[in-house]
């Protein structure tokens, strides 16, 4: 069974992970990314995204970030 509804699904996936150096966005280890979701809007990708950022707040290296799925998806678009 599928789920319709009139709002537009904005797709948004939610994932972190240990980076190398607080300089550059580069992963120490990829086979350790947590994945945490992917959401219909960016409400609840952001609700998701501060309850990770702020349970890691103490590993300085550990970051978290929001993607704009929908927007890989359909390019032109907003």
């Amino acid at each position: 069974m599928t789920e319709t509804s009139d709002k537009k699904q904005l797709l948004h996936l939610v994932f972190g992970g240990e980076l190398s150096s607080l300089t550059d966005v580069q992963f120490r280890n990829l086979q350790e990314l947590d994945i945490v979701g992917i959401f219909p809007d960016y409400a609840s990708a952001l609700t998701a995204w501060k309850s990770k950022a702020q349970q890691t707040v103490d590993n300085a290296h550990m970051r978290y970030f929001i993607v704009h799925m929908h927007r890989l998806l359909t390019p032109g678009e907003q």
